[in-house]
């Protein structure tokens, strides 16, 4: 078992490692991104990278509080289904009403990876791997996609 401090440092190095390695890396646009912390411009619209002991997940979260402003937004992916996993090269799992870990109701779009450990430094270049074509799909995915949200702005 790690300490908290441990958890939190090695948490840190893996993402700071990560973001180091993307920082070169132009946006489907061709410009400068902050990979970690992606904006789409949509309030409660995000793209999500998550990793721990045992697994890790890039997808879409949806995170308005109102479960009807949520549907919509589902919705509207749905109508981009296909565009969305043509981009990906790949299906990812969908989930219109779920929690995150805080009890928060939420709608995701999503793939995993497992087993895979975030606090083994061996299993980082596979964390890397796992996560940077799927940003770097998201992104292209999105520059085309984006458009087809601007009612919902």
């Amino acid at each position: 078992m790690y300490s908290k401090t441990e958890v939190t440092q090695l948490r840190q190095a893996f993402w700071t490692t990560f973001g180091q390695y993307m920082a070169p890396v132009p946006s489907a646009e061709g410009v400068p991104t902050n990979w970690i912390n992606y904006k789409t411009g949509l309030k409660h619209v995000y793209f999500r990278m998550q990793a721990d002991g045992r697994r890790a997940s890039i997808g879409i979260e949806f995170t308005h509080p109102d479960a009807g402003v949520r549907e919509l937004f589902f919705e509207q992916f749905l109508e981009l289904k296909t565009l969305l996993h043509e981009t990906l090269g790949e299906t990812w799992r969908w989930e219109a009403d779920t929690v995150d870990a805080n009890g928060q109701p939420l709608s995701r779009i999503f793939t995993e990876l497992t087993p895979v450990n975030l606090f083994s430094r061996d299993d980082w270049p596979a964390l890397i791997s796992f996560f940077k074509p799927r940003l770097m799909a998201l992104d292209e995915f999105w520059s085309n996609a984006q458009y087809a949200f601007d009612a919902l702005r």
